[in-house]
């Protein structure tokens, strides 16, 4: 009768010898025979219904028919593996002859290229950076800055407001007062950031980015600020750029300038981009008005300093030839991919 069953478990291996074609299989195979609960485990397990006799005769049969079992399923387990390693390296194989696969390159936005152009720049002319935040009360936004509420000059700007008070601030100037108040001179500072103002066309936008710069310090003058802003305009637009004044108007300024650089693209001749004058217009910027100075604790008597503003985007505009700033907000791989560091 032991026999029977010995017989039975030989051809049920050789039967299912060939099905097995996967590691799962294998093992599977392998526990219902030799686990714990295996058939050839449970031969020996009832061992005791045999006569004590035969017991030595029977535990022999069954110790070869283990061994039998352990010795054809490593063949047939070594027969598995071959066959899972041939399919992973047909799976894995690489035709050597196919051209590879490109992995563009990716690059900065060119809002981010000019953003940290000019940071490089002027920290390199000693400025620290100051990061204001973007909701702003009107006291910092305006009133500090000598635009009060019945200033003609808040119609220069269209302001989004959230509350009476607070706002969407519409220039980084704001962040200069708030260094003036907690920094005594020698202040030299940059302040770059997000704006907001109701304007939108070609080249405005609702949301744009601006770059403002203070120096307060003994003795600063005019020609400080137009020596400056000549190593600006050479680094931003080449070395043969010049940098010209023009008298202007802000409430926090005073004398004010619009400063022009000689158009780098026909070199001055005149052209499209400078519209036949030779000149583009590229910042705002002045003297410290005496009664900013004086709000901020500071005396213009002893102190005096310049301060100048500029747009991000219109300078990544003039610098990479962008004729509408809504290419700068569209996301378009196509348009950004053509600016390189």
């Amino acid at each position: 009768m032991i026999q029977d069953k010995i017989d039975a478990i030989k051809l049920k291996i050789e039967t299912i010898a060939d099905k097995i074609d996967n590691s799962k299989s294998f093992t599977e195979l392998k526990m219902a025979l030799l686990g714990k609960n295996g058939e050839i485990s449970a031969l020996m397990k009832n061992m005791r219904d045999v006569p004590p006799e035969q017991r030595p005769e029977v535990g022999k049969i069954i110790n070869s028919l283990r061994d039998w079992a352990n010795a054809r399923l490593d063949e047939i387990e070594a027969g598995v593996k071959k066959k899972e390693l041939s399919e992973l390296y047909k799976a894995e194989k690489i035709d050597v002859t196919l051209p590879g696969v490109r992995h563009e390159r990716g690059s900065f936005h060119p809002n981010t290229l000019i953003r940290q152009q000019l940071i490089d720049i002027f920290s390199g002319m000693g400025f620290e950076i100051f990061e204001g935040p973007e909701i702003e009360n009107d006291y910092y936004n305006f009133t500090a800055l000598n635009t009060p509420k019945d200033h003609p000059a808040r119609d220069m700007q269209d302001t989004f407001y959230l509350t009476d008070e607070l706002l969407l601030r519409t220039q980084t100037s704001a962040g200069q007062i708030r260094v003036m108040e907690n920094k005594k001179p020698p202040i030299k500072i940059l302040s770059p950031g997000k704006v907001y103002r109701s304007d939108d066309d070609a080249t405005h936008s609702p949301m744009f980015s601006q770059m403002e710069g203070l120096v307060v310090d003994k003795g600063i003058t005019l020609c400080d600020l137009k020596g400056m802003l000549d190593v600006f305009a050479k680094k931003i637009f080449g070395e043969n750029v010049k940098t010209r004044l023009r008298p202007s108007y802000f409430p926090f300024t005073e004398p004010s300038v619009e400063v022009d650089v000689s158009c780098f693209e026909c070199g001055g001749k005149g052209c499209r981009l400078c519209k036949g004058t030779g000149w583009i217009e590229v910042l705002g910027a002045g003297m410290v008005n005496r009664h900013v100075l004086e709000g901020c604790g500071i005396d213009p008597d002893v102190y005096t300093g310049f301060a100048f503003g500029m747009g991000i985007e219109r300078i990544a505009m003039l610098k990479y030839g962008i004729n509408n700033m809504k290419l700068l907000f569209e996301s378009d791989v196509r348009f950004l991919k053509q600016f390189k560091d």
